[in-house]
């Protein structure tokens, strides 16, 4: 088959979602049902920080950008699925489908590095207390939050125009739910090895040595945990901790299955649920998780 053109008249067919009618309406009810949990949770979760000035601390500031963030990342996945789910069309045009992957990438790339820095400023409030407002001011902290953001966009642009760069000629049909990386692999007829090196170091840039900062803020916080004599005063300590690790042990698991895994040893059908896992099920979870733990956003729930 030859290699087509990339340009904007080329339309990829989406095949993520059965064929069966059945089982497309069962979809489209457990994606419309996530859906709205995510928006519902994630804008209680914004709400309850800015009404609440007890809420108004660093911790909340970037628990505040995860909310932002999860709503957006699920908006760039579900809204299309639930269209072709409810279409016989499933195809998707190639600038619809460069958007879509640009927004994804970014946003997942940010949310990476806020859970990175929700685990710096649980160190400084543990392991420093007495210079926690110093290290955490507010210039800092939008400091770093700023940085996320751009260099995440920045990052997002280069592996989409690098993704768009080659050609795809064994089919244009996507055995996927949404434009991602990955799949454009599989159908591409271009040499892929020089773009999956790239896609392993950025992943490794910016999920591994994420990771790989988290872990070393939970030893320092461990270790200054264990030093604590009072068995309270310990499980306090660990109990502002347990939601942030769940978060990063569902979302980091998953971005490392998919994109750090040899694309040779890569199936469909694993791609496709740790995709949809890390997409849309964990923007869901996380504001319950962050909820569920916290008596201020409890009472202040219960409040409105």
């Amino acid at each position: 088959m030859e290699p087509f053109n990339q340009s904007s008249s080329i339309r990829f067919i989406l095949l993520g979602l059965s064929s069966n009618f059945y089982l497309e309406a069962f979809g489209f009810l457990a994606f419309l049902l996530i859906y709205l949990i995510t928006l519902l949770a994630n804008l209680l979760l914004i709400i309850v920080v800015s009404v609440n000035s007890k809420l108004q601390t660093p911790m909340y500031f970037f628990l505040t950008n995860l909310s932002i963030i999860d709503i957006c990342f699920s908006t760039t996945v579900v809204p299309r699925i639930l269209i072709n789910s409810l279409t016989k069309d499933k195809s998707i045009s190639l600038p619809e489908c460069a958007v879509q992957m640009y927004f994804h990438l970014a946003f997942g790339s940010t949310e990476c590095f806020v859970l990175a820095i929700m685990a710096y400023d649980r160190f400084a409030a543990i392991c420093k207390p007495l210079h926690y407002n110093t290290i955490m001011n507010k210039k800092m902290c939008t400091g770093l939050a700023a940085a996320s953001w751009t260099s995440s966009f920045i990052n997002s642009m280069i592996q989409v125009t690098y993704t768009f760069q080659m050609f795809f000629c064994h089919s244009h049909h996507l055995n996927h739910f949404f434009c991602e990386v990955p799949p454009f692999l599989k159908i591409s007829c271009s040499d892929t090895w020089l773009h999956e090196l790239s896609m392993y170091i950025t992943a490794g840039i910016i999920v591994s040595l994420s990771f790989v900062f988290i872990l070393i803020s939970y030893i320092y916080i461990l270790s200054t945990i264990l030093k604590i004599s009072s068995s309270h005063g310990r499980y306090k300590a660990l109990s502002t901790c347990a939601s942030h690790i769940i978060v990063v042990t569902i979302y980091y698991g998953t971005i490392m299955i998919l994109y750090l895994r040899p694309h040779s040893r890569s199936t469909t059908h694993i791609d496709k649920f740790v995709s949809i896992l890390y997409s849309t099920v964990t923007p869901m979870l996380n504001p319950i998780i962050y909820s569920v733990r916290n008596k201020d956003v409890t009472s202040t729930i219960k409040k409105i």
